[in-house]
């Protein structure tokens, strides 16, 4: 199948669906592994939006990327309370150990914020791959990583 069978696919599953915006550029994320902006455009048409509304909408979700992740994805919580217990030093902590920002990936680590995990009672949170860490340092997600990678 090819990125244009499967982008008319994933917009043929959502034809004349109220509110289809968000769930379309779900399934392109889950099938592309990011919302490519070429897919913009089709997407627009489709739902008889403009491409900035659509792309509007990916750039204000942090969960929609514009290019594919690492194959680890660390996301580190950013709100109050993890800020408040640390958060903010441990993720400078974090990405000057791992030689990379937030919103980064290199090789196959990939950095994202997040504004709220659920753990604040643990802050500060992170999450490695689908695994929680609460009171998180840099040398947890670092052995947390090593060990899925491995």
């Amino acid at each position: 199948m090819t990125e244009d069978d499967r982008l008319a696919a994933i917009l043929a599953d959502h034809a004349g669906r109220e509110g289809a915006l968000l769930p379309i550029l779900h399934d392109v994320q889950a099938a592309y592994d990011c919302v490519p902006a070429d897919c913009y455009q089709p997407i627009a048409n489709a739902l008889r939006l403009s491409r900035a509304e659509v792309a509007g909408v990916v750039s204000f979700y942090h969960d929609f990327r514009d290019a594919p992740a690492g194959k680890h994805v660390i996301k580190l919580c950013r709100a109050e309370a993890c800020q408040s217990m640390g958060g903010t030093e441990m993720i400078a902590r974090l990405e000057r150990a791992l030689g990379m920002k937030v919103g980064e990936t290199k090789g196959d680590v990939t950095l994202e914020a997040v504004y709220c995990l659920g753990l604040c009672a643990c802050a500060p949170a992170a999450m490695v791959g689908d695994q929680l860490v609460g009171r998180a340092t840099p040398e947890r997600i670092e052995a947390l990583v090593a060990e899925v990678s491995a």
